[in-house]
Protein backbone atom coordinates (compact mmCIF):
# COMPACT_ATOMS: atom_id res chain seq x y z
CA UNK A 1 0.00 0.00 0.00
CA UNK A 2 2.10 2.56 -1.11
CA UNK A 3 0.39 6.04 0.15
CA UNK A 4 0.14 4.61 3.53
CA UNK A 5 3.82 3.43 3.66
CA UNK A 6 5.46 6.38 1.84
CA UNK A 7 3.19 8.24 4.76
CA UNK A 8 4.79 6.35 6.99
CA UNK A 9 7.86 7.23 5.69
CA UNK A 10 7.20 11.06 5.61
CA UNK A 11 5.79 11.15 8.96
CA UNK A 12 9.09 9.76 10.43
CA UNK A 13 11.62 12.41 8.67
CA UNK A 14 9.51 15.11 8.91
CA UNK A 15 9.37 14.21 13.07
CA UNK A 16 13.18 14.30 12.88
CA UNK A 17 13.86 11.23 14.11
CA UNK A 18 17.76 10.88 14.17
CA UNK A 19 18.45 7.89 17.01
CA UNK A 20 21.91 7.05 15.68
CA UNK A 21 23.19 11.00 16.84
CA UNK A 22 23.83 13.39 19.08
CA UNK A 23 23.33 12.31 22.90
CA UNK A 24 24.69 8.73 24.16
CA UNK A 25 21.89 6.26 24.67
CA UNK A 26 23.06 5.57 27.97
CA UNK A 27 22.56 9.40 29.21
CA UNK A 28 18.77 9.30 28.32
CA UNK A 29 15.83 8.06 30.50
CA UNK A 30 12.37 8.58 29.20
CA UNK A 31 9.51 8.18 31.41
CA UNK A 32 6.06 6.36 29.51
CA UNK A 33 2.71 7.01 31.23
CA UNK A 34 0.01 4.87 29.53
CA UNK A 35 -3.75 4.69 30.76
CA UNK A 36 -5.09 1.42 29.96
CA UNK A 37 -4.73 -2.15 28.79
CA UNK A 38 -7.57 -2.74 28.19
CA UNK A 39 -7.63 -1.00 24.60
CA UNK A 40 -5.26 -2.75 22.40
CA UNK A 41 -3.88 0.38 20.52
CA UNK A 42 -2.35 1.54 23.83
CA UNK A 43 -0.98 -1.51 24.61
CA UNK A 44 0.53 -0.78 21.03
CA UNK A 45 1.51 2.60 21.61
CA UNK A 46 3.41 1.81 24.65
CA UNK A 47 5.39 -1.26 22.99
CA UNK A 48 6.00 0.75 19.97
CA UNK A 49 7.89 3.38 22.17
CA UNK A 50 9.72 0.96 24.43
CA UNK A 51 11.43 -0.81 21.20
CA UNK A 52 12.42 2.13 19.54
CA UNK A 53 14.13 3.18 22.52
CA UNK A 54 15.41 0.69 23.53
CA UNK A 55 17.16 -0.61 20.23
CA UNK A 56 18.86 2.85 20.71
CA UNK A 57 19.75 2.02 23.89
CA UNK A 58 17.87 4.17 26.33
CA UNK A 59 16.72 3.72 30.05
CA UNK A 60 12.51 3.19 29.50
CA UNK A 61 10.35 3.19 32.54
CA UNK A 62 6.90 2.62 30.71
CA UNK A 63 3.67 2.38 33.22
CA UNK A 64 -0.10 1.72 32.82
CA UNK A 65 -2.64 3.26 35.45
CA UNK A 66 -5.63 1.40 34.34
CA UNK A 67 -7.44 3.82 33.65
CA UNK A 68 -7.49 5.14 37.76
CA UNK A 69 -6.26 9.00 38.08
CA UNK A 70 -4.91 8.10 41.15
CA UNK A 71 -2.79 5.33 39.91
CA UNK A 72 -1.12 7.70 36.81
CA UNK A 73 -0.56 10.49 39.58
CA UNK A 74 1.82 8.64 41.33
CA UNK A 75 3.37 6.75 38.78
CA UNK A 76 4.15 10.02 37.25
CA UNK A 77 5.72 11.30 40.43
CA UNK A 78 7.55 8.36 40.95
CA UNK A 79 8.98 8.23 37.89
CA UNK A 80 10.51 12.29 38.40
CA UNK A 81 11.71 10.93 41.59
CA UNK A 82 13.72 7.86 39.45
CA UNK A 83 15.28 11.03 37.40
CA UNK A 84 13.82 10.89 34.35
CA UNK A 85 14.63 13.02 31.59
CA UNK A 86 11.80 13.55 29.62
CA UNK A 87 8.42 12.24 30.43
CA UNK A 88 5.61 11.13 27.66
CA UNK A 89 2.59 10.78 28.63
CA UNK A 90 -0.95 9.59 27.55
CA UNK A 91 -3.21 11.31 30.05
CA UNK A 92 -6.37 9.79 31.45
CA UNK A 93 -7.85 12.57 32.88
CA UNK A 94 -6.01 15.72 30.87
CA UNK A 95 -7.11 17.79 33.55
CA UNK A 96 -4.89 16.78 36.68
CA UNK A 97 -2.29 16.39 36.05
CA UNK A 98 -0.74 19.96 37.43
CA UNK A 99 0.54 19.70 40.01
CA UNK A 100 2.32 16.80 39.17
CA UNK A 101 4.03 18.61 35.89
CA UNK A 102 5.14 21.40 38.24
CA UNK A 103 7.32 19.05 40.26
CA UNK A 104 8.45 18.21 36.85
CA UNK A 105 9.40 21.44 35.78
CA UNK A 106 10.99 21.91 38.90
CA UNK A 107 13.14 19.01 38.03
CA UNK A 108 13.99 20.31 34.69
CA UNK A 109 12.20 16.94 32.90
CA UNK A 110 10.55 17.81 29.67
CA UNK A 111 6.93 16.45 28.70
CA UNK A 112 5.67 15.46 25.84
CA UNK A 113 1.73 15.17 25.66
CA UNK A 114 0.94 11.72 23.48
CA UNK A 115 -2.50 11.40 21.53
CA UNK A 116 -4.41 13.33 24.51
CA UNK A 117 -3.73 16.91 25.84
CA UNK A 118 -3.12 17.69 29.16
CA UNK A 119 -4.87 20.70 30.13
CA UNK A 120 -4.58 23.56 32.36
CA UNK A 121 -0.77 23.53 32.71
CA UNK A 122 2.13 25.78 30.99
CA UNK A 123 4.41 23.21 31.36
CA UNK A 124 3.28 20.97 28.62
CA UNK A 125 6.37 21.61 26.32
CA UNK A 126 5.06 19.45 23.04
CA UNK A 127 2.46 17.37 21.84
CA UNK A 128 2.12 14.38 19.50
CA UNK A 129 -1.09 13.58 17.90
CA UNK A 130 -3.69 12.72 15.52
CA UNK A 131 -5.91 15.30 13.37
CA UNK A 132 -8.56 14.76 15.73
CA UNK A 133 -11.26 17.03 14.24
CA UNK A 134 -10.38 15.47 10.86
CA UNK A 135 -10.92 11.94 12.74
CA UNK A 136 -14.59 13.33 13.47
CA UNK A 137 -15.01 14.84 9.80
CA UNK A 138 -14.27 11.34 8.63
CA UNK A 139 -16.44 9.05 10.68
CA UNK A 140 -19.38 11.43 9.63
CA UNK A 141 -18.80 11.35 6.10
CA UNK A 142 -18.49 7.34 6.09
CA UNK A 143 -22.08 7.69 8.46
CA UNK A 144 -23.48 10.04 5.65
CA UNK A 145 -22.28 7.43 3.15
CA UNK A 146 -23.07 4.17 4.48
CA UNK A 147 -26.73 5.59 5.25
CA UNK A 148 -27.19 6.71 1.39
CA UNK A 149 -25.56 3.51 0.21
CA UNK A 150 -27.91 1.27 2.79
CA UNK A 151 -31.04 3.01 3.43
CA UNK A 152 -31.46 5.37 -0.46
CA UNK A 153 -32.24 8.86 -0.35
CA UNK A 154 -33.34 9.47 3.39
CA UNK A 155 -34.35 11.26 5.65
CA UNK A 156 -32.20 8.87 8.36
CA UNK A 157 -33.15 8.16 12.04
CA UNK A 158 -30.07 8.63 13.59
CA UNK A 159 -28.22 8.52 17.28
CA UNK A 160 -25.25 10.82 18.35
CA UNK A 161 -22.19 9.39 20.61
CA UNK A 162 -19.34 10.86 22.22
CA UNK A 163 -16.16 9.95 23.84
CA UNK A 164 -15.17 10.44 27.45
CA UNK A 165 -15.74 14.28 28.71
CA UNK A 166 -12.43 14.30 30.25
CA UNK A 167 -10.23 13.28 27.14
CA UNK A 168 -10.10 16.37 25.11
CA UNK A 169 -10.07 14.69 21.89
CA UNK A 170 -13.67 13.55 22.42
CA UNK A 171 -14.72 17.23 21.92
CA UNK A 172 -12.32 17.33 18.52
CA UNK A 173 -13.90 14.05 17.65
CA UNK A 174 -17.31 15.38 18.25
CA UNK A 175 -16.97 19.05 16.50
CA UNK A 176 -15.29 17.51 13.53
CA UNK A 177 -18.13 14.96 12.91
CA UNK A 178 -21.07 17.83 13.74
CA UNK A 179 -19.58 20.03 11.32
CA UNK A 180 -20.61 17.78 8.63
CA UNK A 181 -23.85 16.42 10.43
CA UNK A 182 -25.63 19.72 11.96
CA UNK A 183 -26.61 20.94 8.18
CA UNK A 184 -27.96 17.61 7.28
CA UNK A 185 -30.24 17.85 10.82
CA UNK A 186 -31.17 21.43 10.14
CA UNK A 187 -32.32 20.33 6.85
CA UNK A 188 -33.90 17.49 8.21
CA UNK A 189 -32.08 14.66 6.22
CA UNK A 190 -30.97 13.48 9.66
CA UNK A 191 -33.23 12.90 12.27
CA UNK A 192 -31.85 12.28 15.95
CA UNK A 193 -34.86 10.78 17.15
CA UNK A 194 -33.77 11.15 20.70
CA UNK A 195 -33.15 14.83 20.79
CA UNK A 196 -29.62 13.94 22.40
CA UNK A 197 -27.22 16.31 21.28
CA UNK A 198 -24.16 17.57 22.71
CA UNK A 199 -21.00 16.01 24.67
CA UNK A 200 -23.08 16.96 27.59
CA UNK A 201 -25.97 14.48 26.43
CA UNK A 202 -23.34 11.69 24.18
CA UNK A 203 -20.26 11.61 26.59
CA UNK A 204 -19.43 8.47 27.31
CA UNK A 205 -17.30 7.94 30.62
CA UNK A 206 -13.91 6.01 30.15
CA UNK A 207 -14.88 5.39 26.62
CA UNK A 208 -16.45 2.53 28.42
CA UNK A 209 -18.36 0.35 25.92
CA UNK A 210 -20.73 -1.45 28.81
CA UNK A 211 -21.70 2.24 28.89
CA UNK A 212 -22.14 2.85 25.27
CA UNK A 213 -24.14 -0.13 25.06
CA UNK A 214 -26.87 0.33 28.34
CA UNK A 215 -27.46 3.44 26.80
CA UNK A 216 -28.39 1.85 23.33
CA UNK A 217 -30.32 -0.11 24.87
CA UNK A 218 -32.36 2.45 26.38
CA UNK A 219 -32.82 4.84 23.41
CA UNK A 220 -33.54 1.78 21.55
CA UNK A 221 -36.41 0.84 23.91
CA UNK A 222 -37.60 4.27 24.58
CA UNK A 223 -37.21 5.88 20.61
CA UNK A 224 -37.66 2.89 18.71
CA UNK A 225 -40.57 0.70 19.41
CA UNK A 226 -42.55 1.96 15.97
CA UNK A 227 -39.68 3.56 13.76
CA UNK A 228 -36.16 1.79 12.53
CA UNK A 229 -32.60 3.50 13.51
CA UNK A 230 -30.62 3.82 10.34
CA UNK A 231 -26.98 5.02 11.99
CA UNK A 232 -24.97 5.49 14.84
CA UNK A 233 -22.31 7.97 15.48
CA UNK A 234 -19.68 5.89 17.52
CA UNK A 235 -16.05 7.71 17.92
CA UNK A 236 -14.15 4.20 19.21
CA UNK A 237 -14.35 0.63 18.29
CA UNK A 238 -14.75 -0.15 21.89
CA UNK A 239 -18.19 1.42 22.09
CA UNK A 240 -19.19 0.46 18.37
CA UNK A 241 -18.78 -2.74 19.72
CA UNK A 242 -21.26 -2.02 22.44
CA UNK A 243 -23.60 -0.59 20.39
CA UNK A 244 -23.77 -3.29 18.05
CA UNK A 245 -24.27 -5.74 20.58
CA UNK A 246 -27.40 -4.05 21.65
CA UNK A 247 -28.60 -3.47 17.99
CA UNK A 248 -28.78 -7.23 17.48
CA UNK A 249 -30.09 -7.72 20.79
CA UNK A 250 -33.52 -6.55 19.24
CA UNK A 251 -33.02 -8.27 16.30
CA UNK A 252 -30.80 -5.72 13.68
CA UNK A 253 -28.64 -7.74 11.42
CA UNK A 254 -31.04 -10.73 10.96
CA UNK A 255 -34.53 -11.27 9.96
CA UNK A 256 -34.35 -8.82 7.31
CA UNK A 257 -34.21 -6.08 10.02
CA UNK A 258 -30.95 -4.17 8.11
CA UNK A 259 -27.75 -3.56 10.27
CA UNK A 260 -27.46 0.36 10.88
CA UNK A 261 -24.61 2.08 9.45
CA UNK A 262 -22.23 2.26 12.80
CA UNK A 263 -18.86 3.73 12.82
CA UNK A 264 -15.67 3.45 14.63
CA UNK A 265 -12.04 4.65 15.60
CA UNK A 266 -8.88 2.70 16.14
CA UNK A 267 -8.98 -0.25 13.84
CA UNK A 268 -9.27 -2.37 16.57
CA UNK A 269 -9.03 -6.24 15.62
CA UNK A 270 -12.31 -7.18 16.66
CA UNK A 271 -14.15 -4.06 15.03
CA UNK A 272 -12.16 -5.13 12.09
CA UNK A 273 -13.93 -8.55 12.07
CA UNK A 274 -17.42 -6.61 12.63
CA UNK A 275 -16.43 -5.13 9.14
CA UNK A 276 -15.47 -7.84 7.54
CA UNK A 277 -18.95 -9.68 8.76
CA UNK A 278 -20.94 -6.74 7.44
CA UNK A 279 -21.65 -5.39 10.89
CA UNK A 280 -19.70 -2.19 12.13
CA UNK A 281 -19.23 -0.53 8.92
CA UNK A 282 -16.15 1.88 9.37
CA UNK A 283 -13.35 2.63 11.48
CA UNK A 284 -10.52 4.98 11.60
CA UNK A 285 -7.09 3.87 10.98
CA UNK A 286 -4.45 5.93 13.40
CA UNK A 287 -0.99 3.98 12.64
CA UNK A 288 0.04 4.23 15.94
CA UNK A 289 3.68 2.88 15.00
CA UNK A 290 3.99 6.23 13.33
CA UNK A 291 2.80 8.51 16.11
CA UNK A 292 5.80 6.09 18.55
CA UNK A 293 7.83 7.64 15.84
CA UNK A 294 7.38 11.07 16.01
CA UNK A 295 7.05 10.80 19.33
CA UNK A 296 10.41 9.24 19.92
CA UNK A 297 12.05 11.80 17.66
CA UNK A 298 10.69 14.90 19.91
CA UNK A 299 12.32 12.99 22.98
CA UNK A 300 15.62 12.75 20.79
CA UNK A 301 15.41 16.45 19.63
CA UNK A 302 14.54 17.41 23.58
CA UNK A 303 17.78 15.49 24.58
CA UNK A 304 19.92 17.29 22.38
CA UNK A 305 18.74 20.32 23.33
CA UNK A 306 17.17 20.79 19.65
CA UNK A 307 13.84 21.77 18.76
CA UNK A 308 11.34 19.11 17.80
CA UNK A 309 9.67 19.36 14.48
CA UNK A 310 6.51 20.44 14.75
CA UNK A 311 3.42 21.18 11.93
CA UNK A 312 0.81 22.71 14.07
CA UNK A 313 1.25 26.05 16.15
CA UNK A 314 -2.79 27.25 16.34
CA UNK A 315 -4.45 24.35 17.15
CA UNK A 316 -4.19 23.24 20.63
CA UNK A 317 -4.71 25.52 23.59
CA UNK A 318 -4.40 23.70 26.82
CA UNK A 319 -5.98 26.85 29.03
CA UNK A 320 -2.29 28.40 29.63
CA UNK A 321 -1.08 28.25 26.09
CA UNK A 322 -0.77 26.83 22.64
CA UNK A 323 0.92 23.58 22.64
CA UNK A 324 3.63 23.37 19.47
CA UNK A 325 1.70 20.19 18.31
CA UNK A 326 2.64 17.65 15.40
CA UNK A 327 -0.35 15.96 13.80
CA UNK A 328 -0.90 12.99 11.62
CA UNK A 329 -3.33 12.36 9.03
CA UNK A 330 -5.97 9.61 10.00
CA UNK A 331 -7.56 6.91 6.99
CA UNK A 332 -10.74 6.26 6.99
CA UNK A 333 -11.08 2.50 6.68
CA UNK A 334 -14.18 0.06 5.80
CA UNK A 335 -15.22 -3.43 4.38
CA UNK A 336 -13.81 -1.34 0.45
CA UNK A 337 -10.50 -1.00 1.57
CA UNK A 338 -9.21 -2.78 5.22
CA UNK A 339 -6.96 -5.23 3.29
CA UNK A 340 -4.97 -2.78 1.16
CA UNK A 341 -4.70 -0.27 4.34
CA UNK A 342 -4.21 -2.59 7.45
CA UNK A 343 -2.70 -5.62 5.60
CA UNK A 344 -0.82 -3.53 3.51
CA UNK A 345 0.90 -1.03 5.79
CA UNK A 346 1.96 -4.28 7.66
CA UNK A 347 0.11 -2.61 10.39
CA UNK A 348 -1.58 -6.51 10.59
CA UNK A 349 -1.24 -9.72 9.26
CA UNK A 350 -3.76 -11.75 7.80
CA UNK A 351 -4.22 -14.56 10.25
CA UNK A 352 -4.67 -11.79 12.96
CA UNK A 353 -8.15 -10.57 11.06
CA UNK A 354 -9.81 -14.43 10.52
Amino acid sequence: MNFVKSGIATAILGAGLVLSNGVAASEGFVGIAMPTKSSARWISDGESMVQLFQDAGYKVDLQYAEDEIPNQLAQIENMIVKGVDVLVIAAIDGTTLSNALENAEASGIDVIAYDRLIKNSPHVDYYATFDNFQVGVQQAKSLVSGLEERFGDGPYNVELFGGSPDDNNAYFFYNGAMSVLQPLIDSGKLDVVSGQQGMDKVGTLRWDGSVAQARMDNLLSTYYTQKPVHGVLSPYDGLSIGILSSLKGVGYGSGGMDMPIVTGQDAEIPSIKSIKAGEQYSTIFKDTRVLAHVTVGMVEALLNDVTPQINDTTTYDNGYKVVPSYLLEPVAVDESNWEEVLLGSGYYQRDQLN
